[in-house]
């Protein structure tokens, strides 16, 4: 069976270099990002297809630094387009400074993907493990069209020592999600980790969470049924947010309320990885070092591809 990795990499940039998009800052001895190590952990994992989902005005600029360095024998490489007035028949796009937001992204693959697919942030570094327990749940025969899965991060194991990050907490009853909520602004304080209460006005009162908590890093297991329930979605927002340039349809709300419903199933394959990325710009000599260490422990080759 054929499984497909897909890689959420639509930067807000227009070109590389100075002011490129986070998802292509070096981090790598050769030049490598993040995704690099990513798409080598699949491909050794037995995934057999790349679909990276970028911006148009970025082809050119992706295809000659990133995507054409991926020539391995019995892997088809893809790019897929998130464009801002790609919605459903009988909606218009307004004018917008961000794209649509993660469910539309990975909306954008639906025409390049019709086996199950492992989605994954492009910024996001998740480690080796996580690609060959995700593979395996994908090809199982025995799971249905709306058994998805997720890979399952401890909190404490995923937080930016630069600031405040967002993760979609999970509630998890039998290995099976139940819930998933986005929360913004979690960080380590000096007495535990916590996020500011949105319903304080002034956000000094802090919900503190333990360390263990399983949260969601982007990392899914969905089989092409979750296409149609994206444009779902997207309809229904659509429709309450006709001229918001601002508001996005995230991915957490897709699967949580799936989840609500009964709908879908999703299998949480939890891992003690260590995640890293570059939330914030000061995130990446962090990134490098870790990087180096893992080449020097020979978990990675000097030279990935």
């Amino acid at each position: 069976m054929d499984t497909t990795l897909v890689i959420l990499a639509a930067g807000l940039s227009s070109r590389f270099g100075s002011g490129s998009p986070k998802q292509v800052a070096a981090v790598g001895r050769n030049g490598e990002i993040i995704a690099d190590y990513s798409v080598f952990d699949a491909i050794r994992a037995g995934f057999t297809k790349i679909v990276y989902v970028i911006r148009e005005d970025l082809k050119e600029a992706f295809v000659e630094n990133v995507s054409s360095k991926i020539k391995v024998d019995g892997v088809e490489v893809v790019l897929a387009f998130q464009k801002m007035d790609d919605v459903p028949q009988g909606f218009s796009a307004v004018e917008r400074e961000k794209p649509w937001g993660t469910a539309h992204a990975l909306w954008a693959a639906r025409h390049v993907v019709n086996e199950p697919m492992m989605m994954i942030h492009g910024d996001d570094f998740y480690g080796a493990d996580v690609y060959g327990t995700v593979n395996n749940f994908l090809r199982d025969p025995s799971n249905g069209e709306f058994d998805y899965a997720m890979g399952g991060y401890r909190l404490e194991n995923t937080l930016s020592p630069m600031g405040g990050v967002s993760r979609g907490v999970c509630v998890v009853k039998d290995g099976l999600m139940t819930d998933m909520r986005e929360t913004h602004k979690i960080r380590m304080y000096p007495d535990g980790i916590a996020y500011p209460d949105p319903a304080d006005e002034e956000q000094e009162r802090l919900i503190y969470l333990p360390g263990s908590s399983i949260v969601s890093m982007g990392a899914f297991a969905f089989k092409p049924s979750i296409f149609g329930e994206i444009e779902k979605d997207f309809v229904e927002f659509l429709g309450k947010n006709p001229q918001n340039p601002k508001t996005e349809l995230w991915m957490t709300g897709v699967v949580s309320k799936l989840l609500t419903s009964g709908k879908a199933t999703m299998k949480v394959l939890e891992t003690t990885g260590k995640w890293f990325g570059v939330t914030y710009q000061e995130d990446k000599p962090a990134v490098v070092a870790a990087i180096a260490d893992l080449v020097e422990q020979g978990v990675y080759p000097d030279k990935l591809f």
